[in-house]
């Protein structure tokens, strides 16, 4: 039975946001909130509890996660930067993007895209996500909570309860987050190349 936390979206509880850390050190998976939804999250060197999120989603092995930073500087230590694309990340985070990046040895292999040697890094607009990044001292290893055979993301956290109180350690109630899938934008090249339109505008590239 996974416990349930209700976390204000704009003063999140240090109380809360410590035992939710607390979690994901002990190989725990949660469900928070994002600018982009709800998200299922675990720690990033826990073999174990990305494998529980696989079998929630019924992702195989060549899915990528996301690690969700709290800063420009965390981006710095496990993906590669120029000058160019750090400045353009800069200026559209934090937001709802998910940007492509060369992955640095920091990263574990099982994380990155099998070919390319890639990750995907971002900073949501999202202060209890934000919180638990900084608690935690590290990023947290995400992706989307979308159920298998489903289009649309789980919005409503009694919802998400109901459905996955006995597969997830713990469950946020952040309030409604949207539900439009981050833009994902492919900057290994020194350039901005645009994969997928969501919640990020694109019109100012």
């Amino acid at each position: 039975m996974s416990q349930f936390f209700s976390i204000h979206p704009d003063n999140p509880q240090a109380r809360l946001v410590s035992q939710a850390v607390e979690i994901l050190n002990k190989g725990g998976v949660i469900i928070y909130p994002t600018d982009s939804g709800y998200a299922l999250g675990c720690h990033l060197g826990d073999k174990n509890a990305m494998e529980r999120i696989q079998r929630i989603r019924r992702l195989d092995d060549k899915h990528n996660f996301t690690l969700v930073c709290r800063d420009l500087s965390e981006i710095g230590t496990y993906a590669k930067l120029g000058n160019s694309m750090f400045r353009f990340i800069k200026s559209h985070t934090p937001g709802a993007y998910t940007f492509i990046l060369n992955a640095t040895t920091e990263v574990p292999r099982r994380l990155m895209h099998p070919k390319r040697r890639t990750i995907g890094i971002r900073i949501p607009d999202n202060k209890i996500a934000m919180a638990i990044a900084e608690t935690l001292g590290e990023p947290i290893m995400s992706t989307t909570l979308i159920m298998p055979d489903e289009e649309m993301p789980l919005t409503d956290p009694y919802d998400i309860r109901d459905l996955l109180e006995h597969a997830v350690d713990l469950v946020i109630d952040g309030g409604y987050c949207g539900m439009d899938p981050t833009t994902v934008l492919n900057l290994t090249d020194d350039e901005v190349v645009i994969v997928r339109e969501g919640a990020g505008p694109t019109d100012t590239f």
